[in-house]
């Protein structure tokens, strides 16, 4: 892991047809206010990279991802499941993603980073969301690495607040912990993300429900690792 002490040139849009988690927000991100916050489809939403959560496998079967299956046919969902396959051997942990084009004009690229392993599955007491938001951002991160420029927006939903059950509060929090990483850090790879927060971040069970949680800046980077 290394800190980025530039502020990263990237515009960020979180959208929800959720009205509880755009208030949730709204509250998280009161001091970010170069994040744009907005309540409805991310469909609406023009940006360089949607953010779809999913599972381990890519099936795009419900939820955000049934809705962006939809809109872009059913060819994203062979472009997301190939590149879980090639990357990560046909399952892709939570905490990583994986970055692939859309096939459309908007969004350039689809991010499809799990939420949780199995379609519809309780994550409501798990770090699944700081995972899953925190490895969009380091996606955005590697795919800037390979084209850089190449994403400049990027659209995110309320990440496992529905199919996932996650409380918006606590969904905000989160993602709010993801983002600030986004800006403090570049991980090596997305071993380096997860044991970064899962080993800051395995007590946020016992904490208040309303708390933000920024994970702390190491005393030296950790090794890095060849792995993706």
């Amino acid at each position: 892991m290394t800190m980025d002490r530039e502020k990263p040139l990237l515009r960020v849009v979180l959208t929800d047809v959720n009205a509880e988690v755009v208030r949730a927000w709204r509250a998280a991100f009161a001091d970010t206010p170069e994040v744009e916050i907005h309540k409805g489809s991310i469909l609406t939403r023009h940006a360089d990279a949607w953010v779809s959560p999913t599972n381990s496998r890519g099936r795009m079967d419900g939820g955000v991802d049934a809705v962006i299956k939809r809109h872009l046919g059913a060819g994203i969902q062979l472009r997301v499941q190939r590149a879980i396959r090639d990357q990560f051997g046909g399952s892709l942990p939570v905490g990583s993603a994986v970055c692939v084009p859309s096939g459309a004009v908007n969004p350039t690229f689809l991010i499809s980073t799990p939420t949780m392993e199995q379609s519809a599955q309780n994550v409501s007491e798990t770090l699944n969301v700081a995972l899953a938001c925190a490895a969009a951002f380091q996606a955005v991160h590697a795919q800037n690495a390979r084209q850089p420029g190449s994403i400049s927006s990027v659209a995110l939903v309320g990440l496992g607040a529905a199919t996932g059950r996650v409380p918006a509060r606590v969904c905000a929090n989160l993602m709010w912990t993801g983002y600030t990483l986004f800006n403090d850090y570049r991980f090596h790879d997305y071993d380096d993300l997860r044991e970064t927060i899962r080993g800051q971040l395995d007590d946020i069970g016992s904490r208040p429900e309303e708390e933000r949680v920024r994970v702390a800046v190491p005393a030296t980077p950790g090794p890095r690792r060849s792995r993706g």
